[in-house]
């Protein structure tokens, strides 16, 4: 079957996947509310398009945290992608690299920072969960710094693991053959088998349940990487994290997998962005399968935006080569939508090129 669309990947992937990892990648919190409000909520959101605008040309380049990248469509952490393929990170790392984009590594990846590292050059940011033996903490962060990782993407919606009801009927644990690689030396690699989601198990014995504003400050004191806050939902909490000094806000809802009933990423999007006032980046995670989603998280302020799931699911069907593929067919498509849309750069998307179906009935300008 010719693969024309990221969406395609989810049903190959479901079918090579082992149930048990399938349903771990896929599945959110609870009812699934929010999983698939994430996706459905960009359909609420439409074009105001403008013609005859000469668009022989797009740009659609950007800068991330002062590093330049082709495109705004980076990939996120996803944790354990050896589960997915047997190259895991490496083969993520390698299409990201290819594409000219930013890849996070999980802490939870299969793969170590220096093994990521060692595929070749490539601008790449760690995902740090805070356990609560800080010297672990500090230890990882080191350790990302040396092998040349440019930013740390600091998770904040997890003090304890949402309900995966998936992850508890399958009793989900990592496979034997892997380990989470990071943490492979300080015997915290390995995940036990419980009655109940392994993952859930691990997280409530290891992740710091007191993490507060104090610990990014923290943070800050341990590395002269930028940190980027992940997991703000509102303006209240957007307001705190540039306080605290962050250089950067991802706007996720962790894939719905933490609470669910928060509200779709896409749809919290501009309250944050309005709050920040261009003082620092804001991104989008959650939801991103088409490139007319990218244009609609850029013209509700995104600075660029960050794909999960579509990673897991081509890699899991066709490894690098798949990862590769998404990221070209989401570049080609937010280049088409550009051009039919009427904007030639990225500065040139504006709110006036959306109507969202919670905007004030538009006054239609007199001519």
């Amino acid at each position: 079957m010719e693969i024309t669309n990221v969406s395609e990947y989810e049903t190959i992937a479901k079918e090579k996947l082992p149930k048990m990892v399938y349903d771990y990648y896929a599945s959110g919190a609870e009812d699934q509310w929010t999983l698939k409000e994430n996706r459905n909520a960009f359909s609420r959101i439409l074009f105001r398009p403008r013609i005859l605008i000469d668009v022989s040309k797009i740009d659609m380049t950007t800068t991330v945290l002062g590093f330049k990248i082709s495109m705004p469509i980076m990939i996120a952490p996803t944790a354990m992608q050896k589960m997915a393929h047997p190259d895991g990170e490496y083969a993520t790392a390698q299409a990201a690299s290819a594409a000219g984009t930013i890849m996070t590594l999980s802490s939870w990846a299969t793969s170590s920072v220096e093994e990521v590292a060692s595929t070749g050059p490539g601008i790449r940011f760690f995902q740090l969960y805070v356990y609560k033996d800080r010297n672990v903490v500090a230890q990882l962060v080191r350790r990302a710094e040396r092998a040349g990782f440019k930013a740390i993407a600091l998770t904040v919606d997890t003090p304890r693991l949402g309900r995966r009801e998936a992850d508890i009927k399958n009793r989900f644990t990592l496979p034997p053959f892997l380990t989470l690689k990071n943490f492979e030396g300080l015997n915290l690699g390995k995940m036990d088998k419980t009655d109940d989601s392994g993952l859930a198990s691990y997280v409530a014995g290891q992740i710091d349940r007191t993490l507060s504003w104090k610990d990014v400050k923290w943070l800050q004191t341990i590395t002269s990487l930028p940190i980027l806050v992940k997991g703000v939902l509102t303006a209240e909490d957007a307001r705190l994290a540039v306080e605290s000094g962050a250089a950067g806000i991802i706007v996720s809802n962790h894939g719905a997998r933490q609470l669910d009933y928060v509200p779709a990423t896409i749809m919290a999007l501009e309250e944050v962005v309005k709050v920040a006032q261009g003082r620092v980046p804001v991104f989008l995670d959650g939801g991103v399968r088409r490139g007319t989603d990218v244009f609609k998280a850029l013209a509700l302020g995104a600075s660029g935006i960050f794909i999960g799931r579509p990673v897991v699911f081509s890699l899991a069907a066709e490894g690098e080569a798949g990862v590769r593929k998404v990221l070209q067919m989401l570049h080609d498509e937010f280049e088409l939508t550009m051009a039919l849309s009427g904007c030639r750069t990225l500065k040139e998307i504006t709110r006036n090129h959306i109507v969202a179906d919670w905007d004030q009935p538009r006054v239609v300008p007199r001519l």
